[in-house]
């Protein structure tokens, strides 16, 4: 596991459809507001891609950054959601393999553009989660 010293950021693909609805979805539900974001097409987005070893051109994953460690592929999504209030039950996913739940998760960040689409450019957020997003 990488570490890296900002904690509870969430990359991901800024001009994925699903991807930024996902960023909506967590930013609906975080109530503590504890999640930042950071779109892989920023600066500071692509910086933490390659740190990662994530390919900023093709990104294949989302990653979180939470307790110091990055998690990537369905670990971070579920670590993103166990967090949430009135999400923790999905904890209990942890215990189908991950490989299995990664080739899921695989399949359908291949297939994202051709299902949900794709921006012309970086999604923007409203006004209440741009104050949180990291460039």
């Amino acid at each position: 596991m990488t570490k890296w010293p900002d904690d509870d950021v969430i990359l991901y693909d800024g001009v994925c459809v699903f991807c930024s609805r996902w960023i909506r979805f967590v930013a609906t539900r975080d109530t503590e507001r504890r999640f930042r974001f950071t779109a892989i097409q920023s600066p500071y987005g692509t910086r933490l891609a390659q740190a990662f070893g994530i390919d900023s051109n093709d990104p294949d994953t989302n990653a979180v950054v939470h307790g110091g460690v990055v998690y990537f592929k369905s670990d971070a999504a579920l670590t993103v959601l166990s967090v949430l209030p009135g999400w923790g039950w999905v904890r209990v996913l942890f215990a189908v393999p991950k490989p299995l739940r990664d080739a899921v998760y695989s399949l359908v960040a291949r297939n994202r553009y051709r299902i949900f689409g794709k921006y012309e450019e970086c999604f923007v957020p409203d006004a209440e989660v741009r104050a949180r997003v990291m460039e």
